[in-house]
């Protein structure tokens, strides 16, 4: 699902709200959740998940073309963990 397809969802289940609303409400949540992370937060959807962002520690890599060894900088990756109740319904 995309985010058109998100804001169109909601928007039918809402037929009170205003398709702009919608979708300037979920641009907000991720451009909350995005400015969060960037900051080394944690953001906890209670029964979705948990997003946090993990250290990477810098390594030697190879170059799967030339095969030569290349120096990989340490770096910050996005990380979600899912909560019980999305586990739950994924293994039903």
């Amino acid at each position: 699902m995309i985010k058109s397809q998100l804001v169109q969802k909601i928007s039918e289940e809402n037929p009170h709200l205003f398709q702009r609303d919608v979708d300037r409400l979920v641009s907000t949540v991720f451009s909350e959740i995005t400015s969060a992370m960037s900051s080394g937060k944690r953001i906890e959807l209670r029964g979705f998940g948990a997003f946090s962002v993990k250290k990477r520690k810098p390594r030697i890599g190879r170059n799967p073309r030339t095969g030569s060894r290349v120096e990989v900088e340490e770096k910050f990756v996005p990380f979600f963990k899912p909560g019980k109740l999305l586990r739950e319904k994924l293994n039903k």
